[in-house]
């Protein structure tokens, strides 16, 4: 396999990967907090809460559309740019992703068409239902992703038959159920919630300090300040639990965050900064709090967290094992009724794809010798030092964000937001960070796998298609023209709709200064 096609082939997915997720959190803590504020005009009755909604309506719109487009770009890769993936292991990927489109994004799709154009022609009851509907499907759309996405990091409820030489379901209550799935799921959606609701605390910010819609930007950044800080407590608590779930199911991944180059005794200190060195698998200078690794990973203060080094050496069994299955397997290919062959292949099936690995050098996996398998097993170690600062920044903001939204409900609790002007330029200069965040927390999950494209499974240099490198080339420039140009498209429309406001242009107020007497929402 050219490993130069799978260089590209990855630049291109992780492109247009990290470009489509620019849009998906904004649209997932959206849709709720639409939901949120049609929900007290719909109790209220005051006109200004329909207003405040059908603004952030607008806004919603535009961010929706974006992320559809580069969505089913995406999986369009799937079957141009990693066609032997899908060979594979389509008949559990594909399962996820079908419900998805055929249930969720259905879902939002019609529901989406009636919330815009049917303000006048739906009960308010009715339309807050189909308001509900829209977040519903739009956060369901992300269950059934970040299962498949799951199953990717932890292949539950799944087993390789040697007689199709594919993976196949075993148990789909697994895959449904698998604690990886389910713990990015909920850390995935709180992160939206966040990110939207730093964008809607930003722009009313942003409007109060210019003295414009004072009444739309009050409300706003109340809903904001409220549902900003229970996302945000989330994210960390849910965080943590993304954590215990990879003591299980991720060592290596967690030993390459925490930069934990051999098992420490238990219960193991959290590195806070040092600077991981990976020639000489160590990391200097670092600050370590005691006991704060072993109480998150494990839960108990008497376990261990495993270190890089003792789980190579457990990779270098896996792949030694792996080739016994690979040769049963290739017997099995010449004699499916070989019952010898087919005993040592269920005796060590669990280790097949970390045979596969040594494709990489060889042809022929049972040529390797000891050396170029413990060598081989190395490979299983990610890119350290990003693992170890990317984590580091992104639970830095996310450590941000609570003091941010915390400062803000106060303030909001207090009727203190509108005067205090400090507090508004902060909101505004933190509008891009939740995306830094995300962005981070994406590359951490996906980079953390290598280099396996199904952990443990399927390496991802035998997961590509034969294409040529002229190939790639051209469609990363193509969609990077494309991508740019609907970006600055999305990124006018949005702050043309923040320009001119909430209101229709006959009901325009004038500009003025912000009220001396807060307004109670």
């Amino acid at each position: 396999m050219d490993l130069g096609v799978i260089d590209l082939s990855r630049l291109q997915f992780a492109l247009t990967a990290l470009y489509h997720f620019l849009f998906v959190p904004l649209t997932l803590g959206l849709s709720f907090m639409l939901f949120i504020m049609e929900a007290v005009y719909v109790m209220t009755g005051r006109e200004i809460w329909r207003t405040t909604t059908r603004f952030w309506g607008k806004v919603f719109g535009i961010n929706f559309v974006l992320g559809v487009a580069t969505g089913l770009t995406m999986e369009f890769q799937f079957g141009t740019n990693w066609s032997y993936f899908s060979h594979y292991v389509g008949d559990i990927f594909g399962a996820p992703l079908a419900i998805e489109g055929l249930m969720a994004f259905f879902m939002e799709a019609t529901f989406v068409g009636l919330m815009f154009f049917g303000w006048d022609r739906l009960s308010k009851l009715g339309h807050l239902i189909v308001t509900f509907m829209v977040a519903l499907g739009t956060n369901l759309s992300a269950l059934w992703i970040l299962i498949a996405n799951g199953w990717m990091q932890n292949p539950a409820g799944a087993v390789f038959n040697p007689d199709t030489m594919r993976m196949e379901v075993a148990d789909f209550g697994a895959v449904l159920f698998n604690p990886i799935a389910q713990a990015k799921f909920v850390h995935t959606v709180s992160a939206g919630y966040v990110c939207a609701s730093v964008v809607v605390l930003g722009v009313s910010a942003f409007w109060l300090l210019k003295g414009r819609f004072s009444d739309v930007a009050r409300r706003s950044m109340t809903i904001a300040a409220a549902f900003g800080l229970a996302s945000s407590l989330s994210v960390v608590v849910l965080g943590d639990e993304s954590g215990y779930a990879l003591t299980d199911n991720q060592k290596m991944k967690l030993a390459a965050i925490e930069a934990a180059w051999h098992t420490a005794p238990a219960p193991a200190g959290l590195t806070l900064v040092g600077i991981p060195d990976v020639k000489a698998r160590e990391t200097r200078y670092k600050v370590e709090v005691p006991y704060v690794l072993g109480l998150i990973a494990t839960r108990s203060l008497d376990k261990e967290v495993t270190g890089m080094s003792e789980l190579v050496l457990k990779a270098q069994e896996r792949i030694t094992s792996g080739v016994v299955a690979y040769d049963a397997v290739q017997k099995l290919k010449a004699n499916p009724a070989d019952v010898a062959a087919r005993a040592t292949f269920e005796l060590h099936k669990r280790d097949l794809g970390y045979a596969l690995l040594l494709k990489r050098y060889v042809d022929d996996p049972r040529k390797a010798s000891p050396q170029l398998i413990a060598s081989t097993a190395w490979d299983v170690v990610p890119n350290v030092p990003f693992m170890f600062w990317s984590f580091r920044t992104m639970a830095a903001i996310g450590f941000f964000m609570i003091a941010l939204f915390g400062t803000a409900f106060a303030l909001c609790s207090l009727r203190l937001h509108t005067r205090t002007r400090w507090f508004l330029r902060l909101a505004v200069c933190a509008i891009p960070l939740p995306w830094i965040a995300i962005e981070l927390g994406w590359m951490l999950a996906e980079i953390g796998r290598q280099p396996w494209a199904i952990d443990g499974v399927l390496p991802t240099f035998l997961a590509s298609s034969s294409l040529t490198p002229a190939a790639l080339i051209t469609t990363i420039v193509g969609f990077t023209l494309l991508y740019g140009t609907l970006a600055v498209i999305e990124v006018r429309l949005i702050l043309k709709t923040i320009a001119d406001g909430p209101y229709e242009k006959e009901h325009q107020p004038a500009p003025g200064p912000i009220p001396a007497t807060p307004v109670v929402p």
